[in-house]
């Protein structure tokens, strides 16, 4: 029997975006002055009923499968990186929150899902606060950065560490508890709303915590069964390969514009020869990624979880297709000329593509990993979050 849901409104959804696509983009301008989407964008996003796509099935949710949510994720961030990128966040921690809690939170933070009523996450859970054990929960405290899309959230998604337990959690709380720092003065990525947010012993309940590298699924089907880290790698991967495509047909826009004039350096060889390679690229990252979650697919359908290597080559296919988008950045924006120094869609990408790449899940550190994994020479360790971790 079938584990993993694949659900059949993909390619009306799809549609959808299709529709709302020439608001996305229209407002993306706009976006980038007021620090967060616009209402018309966010209103927009919220009609198509995307933000659904992370929300279990048995919630009213969409519960896209890995590569449906790539596709999703992609599509948006084609329109628009920023938005696409607050998106991506939103869908993760709602979705995420819903599968983790426990029945009375999801009944009382998903009411009817059909109907659009159900709250929206933000926040991060890289960075750990404090959580002091207390009756009946947590009070939690602390200082947090990259709140994408908080502008358009309900609640708060959290990390922190409970001394008392050595536990690392992730708490869900109304977003009118926090105090939210208005200081997301960046070079891309600026309509995220990405801001720092804190709390002063705040009193969460036990029923909105859970571990933070669970894979204890307490509503939902064998997609969460993945845990935080691979769930935030699919949508990072869907971003890359959303704003990679815009990236390369802006550009092949731009040489047709470009094509005929005295000089143009989109007539010769080399740019021939490099867009090419740039679209190579492109082309050959996405076939990897399709073939890892392919795999990882058809392991999570027959009930199982994924295994250390499955695990690794997800890192490993996040690390590869970010740095491949990045190379085609740098391409289009060569051969883009001056026309890449001006405010528009090509001058935005590039910024918004070189914000994306800095993500904790693409650094070094989880690349060195990888190879130390694949090579052999941790042959005992498993992913712990981002961390692999030598098992005694």
């Amino acid at each position: 029997m079938s584990q993993l849901h694949v659900s059949d409104e993909f390619d009306a959804l799809i549609g959808r975006l299709a529709e709302i696509s020439p608001v996305l983009r229209e407002n993306a301008e706009q976006g980038e002055e007021l620090g967060r989407l616009t209402d018309e964008a966010a209103k927009a996003l919220l009609a198509s009923g995307a933000l659904r796509i992370g929300i279990p099935h048995e919630l009213g949710g969409y519960e896209f499968s890995p590569r449906q949510v790539i596709h999703t994720i992609a599509e948006i961030s084609y329109a628009d990186a920023s938005t696409g990128w607050a998106f991506m966040a939103l869908q993760l921690a709602t979705g995420t929150t819903a599968a983790y809690l426990g029945p009375a939170a999801a009944a009382e933070l998903f009411p009817d899902v059909h109907n659009g009523r159900h709250a929206l996450m933000a926040g991060q859970g890289t960075k750990l606060g404090k959580a002091i054990k207390v009756d009946g929960g947590y009070r939690i405290s602390g200082h947090w950065h990259f709140a994408s899309g908080i502008s358009m959230a309900s609640h708060v998604h959290t990390a922190a560490l409970c001394e008392e337990t050595g536990e690392a959690l992730i708490f869900t709380l109304p977003r009118d508890q926090a105090t939210l720092v208005d200081n997301w003065d960046v070079m891309g990525l600026r309509a995220t709303s990405s801001i720092d947010y804190t709390f002063e012993d705040v009193f969460v309940p036990d029923a909105y915590a859970y571990e933070i590298a669970t894979m204890d699924v307490r509503t939902g089907g064998a997609i969460y069964r993945m845990g935080l880290a691979n769930m935030a790698g699919i949508c990072h991967t869907g971003w890359a390969l959303g704003v990679g495509r815009r990236m390369l047909d802006e550009m092949r826009a731009l040489a047709a514009r470009k094509s005929g004039a005295p000089n143009a350096t989109v007539d010769t060889q080399q740019f021939y020869a490099e867009y090419a390679q740039a679209e190579a690229k492109l082309r050959s990252a996405r076939a990897f990624a399709m073939e890892v979650w392919a795999d990882c697919e058809a392991t999570l359908d027959r009930g199982e979880r994924l295994t250390t290597e499955q695990e690794t080559l997800t890192r490993l296919m996040l690390n590869n297709t970010t740095w491949s988008v990045h190379s085609v950045g740098q391409t289009v924006y060569k051969w883009a000329g001056t026309a890449a120094l001006r405010q528009g869609a090509l001058q935005r990408f590039f910024r918004d593509l070189h914000a994306g790449t800095q993500h904790v899940t693409s650094g070094p550190v989880v690349l060195q990993n990888c190879g130390k994994l694949l090579s052999g020479l941790a042959p005992n360790a498993r992913w712990v979050f981002l961390d692999l971790a030598e098992q005694k």
